[in-house]
């Protein structure tokens, strides 16, 4: 049944002009549908903190976000600044130019960054897999099983492509059965949904939750 998903839906929002009161009805639709969290922006935290108070969705901020490219030291200090602000998982973007450069050693100290400053909070790693080959997604997530990162992520929903059945199934072959793999980008109905989890996702990135869960379409531009 679509409303089996919910649990496994972040239900996001993270369009640089999101409103307070577009913030607000996402959490209220994930209160209303059972979504494992909200996904937002470091910035929206705290408002989504305050309208999730007391119920089971998380609230989940995306650092580094959507280009990877900033400082380790920079992604990891807005990733403290969420935890302390009411986020209960962070998403960060590993630097996607130097993985395709071959600097796997900057590449594990960028995710040891955010992952020391996380604590005991879940650490989803998001690789845009649009931009890079299959060994350079290997060795991504060779470094984040090697870490012992809760989750890696397929993409930011703002790059080339998104989730592919192909890289969920990769992804899962080398993390193995343990960290988690979560579908973000182009999950916008019921099939492409059941269809990653059948791949070996375990949580689901999208904007069109409620499309999801109630077998609707999904809205123009759904992320």
């Amino acid at each position: 049944m679509p409303q089996d998903l919910a649990s496994y839906i972040d239900h996001t929002l993270l369009a640089a002009d999101a409103s307070q009161a577009s913030i607000r009805q996402l959490c209220n639709e994930a209160r209303e549908h059972g979504f494992k969290s909200v996904c937002v922006n470091s910035a929206n935290v705290p408002l989504a903190a305050e309208c999730l108070q007391g119920a089971s969705p998380l609230v989940c901020a995306v650092v580094g976000f959507p280009l990877g490219a900033g400082l380790g030291a920079a992604k990891a200090y807005e990733a403290q600044l969420a935890i302390q602000a009411g986020a209960r998982e962070i998403d960060m973007v590993l630097n996607i130019g130097w993985l395709k450069d071959g600097l796997l050693d900057p590449v594990r100290d960028d995710i040891a960054q955010v992952l020391k400053a996380c604590g005991e909070v879940p650490l989803k790693v998001i690789l845009e897999t649009g931009l890079l080959n299959d060994e350079q997604k290997t060795q991504a997530c060779v470094i984040c099983r090697e870490l012992n990162v809760a989750f890696v992520k397929t993409s930011t929903g703002f790059g080339h492509g998104g989730a592919t059945l192909a890289d969920v199934r990769l992804m899962r072959d080398v993390v193995g059965p343990v960290i988690g793999v979560k579908a973000s980008g182009g999950v916008r109905d019921v099939a492409t949904a059941q269809a990653m989890i059948e791949a070996g996702a375990t949580r689901l990135g999208s904007s069109s939750g409620i499309a999801i869960v109630s077998g609707a379409a999904a809205p123009v531009g759904a992320y």
